[in-house]
């Protein structure tokens, strides 16, 4: 195996045409997201969009375990907390506003790329790995899927455009999911908005070998995006995904979070006795976060309940470098990454404690709006 950190290639079709094939190459960290690999992947992406050739994309992860767990938050903790030579500059490092802003790039390229994009989303997806799937046209699931935003544990929130798509799940799931990291299998994801295909791993090559094999037609939109669902539809195994977690306790979930404050909120929530698993070991989840992440996830959620994408992506940006600057997500990674003690010591003990002037000051932007990296996303593009 290659030691790129991304293996691209390129599929003949039977057509004449070509698919664009991207393998996330980190197997060792469950192929966590970089920053080399995010400007491989943005750059590549551009070059596909304009070339004729390309009728489509396929992104998947390498090994066995993960499509993407996640963001590379070791290197932004690094550059956070240790000084010197080769080092960042402390909570005034800049990589942290470069990477988000990288990543963001990336993550909004997808959601409005010009060609099909198929995400095969097999194993671990959670934190920047969802980025990088929520926003393709044919998001694939498997049995061993699971999916997960779970920033609370580490002091961040769920950003990749999170504010944005949790809103357009049903009523008080998506404000449940933040709060809590909960895990979601594929059935969960089909039943979000997460995902739009169930198909069996084992199927993967056959599905690689159908596309192959695929005819493009003219290469119109049109024609790009009918084959690659003739050949989805063929492979397609919805009655074969998991049992649901989310659907049958969709009513418990928008009845603790429903039209209430965030310290309410979570209050029902650690209140709840439920003895059923998933419910307890979400509660235990968010029980042990960080309190400061609750009210981002709640604010962020209201902030951008009828806005754009983009804007939704230019907040996160301000939030994200914030969130190394002066909240915890530099313990939160030690806890959970770095030292493993799992005992993080939060700035605040508990979600009432937090004043408002404090989460005011998060969302104050060390940018000018023409200054902003991101003030130009969304030109020219619309998104849902």
């Amino acid at each position: 195996m290659s030691d790129l950190p991304v293996i691209f290639d390129e599929l003949p079709t039977a057509c004449g045409g070509r698919i664009g094939v991207a393998t996330l190459n980190a197997p060792r960290s469950l192929n966590s997201l970089s920053l080399e690999m995010a400007r491989q992947l943005e750059a590549k992406l551009d070059a596909w969009a304009v070339d004729s050739n390309i009728v489509a994309v396929w992104l998947e992860g390498s090994g066995e375990k993960a499509f993407c767990a996640g963001g590379d938050v070791v290197a932004l903790y690094r550059a956070l907390t240790e000084e010197g030579e080769n080092r960042g500059s402390g909570r005034d490092s800049e990589l942290p506003a470069t990477y988000f802003t990288v990543e963001y790039r990336l993550d909004y390229r997808i959601h409005t790329y010009p060609k099909p994009v198929m995400v095969w989303a097999d194993g671990i997806v959670m934190g920047g790995g969802l980025g990088l799937t929520a926003g393709a046209s044919h998001r694939i699931v498997t049995e061993t899927t699971l999916i997960a935003m779970p920033e609370i544990t580490i002091g961040l929130y769920p950003d990749i455009g999170a504010s944005w798509f949790l809103n357009r799940m049903p009523p008080g799931v998506g404000a449940y999911l933040g709060l809590t990291g909960a895990q979601l299998n594929a059935r969960d994801a089909l039943d979000v908005g997460l995902a739009d295909r169930f198909v069996p791993r084992e199927r993967r090559a056959a599905v690689l070998e159908a596309l192959g094999e695929a005819d493009f037609g003219d290469r119109s939109a049109q024609a790009r995006r009918a084959a690659v669902q003739t050949v989805l539809d063929r492979f397609e195994a919805r009655d074969q995904a998991p049992a649901g977690q989310v659907q049958p306790h969709q009513d418990t979930l928008q009845a603790l979070v429903g039209n209430v404050d965030v310290e309410t909120a979570v209050a029902r929530i650690l209140a709840d006795d439920s003895d059923d698993k998933w419910l307890a070991a979400n509660r235990k989840r968010l029980a042990a976060g960080c309190p400061i992440s609750a009210h981002l996830v709640w604010r962020m959620l209201q902030r951008h309940a009828h806005t754009s994408l983009a804007d939704a992506f230019r907040d996160e940006l301000v939030l994200s470098v914030q969130c190394g600057r002066l909240g915890d997500f530099t313990e939160g990674v030690r806890a959970l990454l770095i030292d493993k003690d799992k005992n993080p010591q939060w700035t605040y003990s508990d979600v009432a404690s937090v004043p408002q002037t404090f989460i005011d000051a998060m969302f104050q932007s060390p940018w000018s709006s023409e200054e902003h990296p991101l003030r130009d996303l969304g030109w020219g593009h619309r998104v849902g």
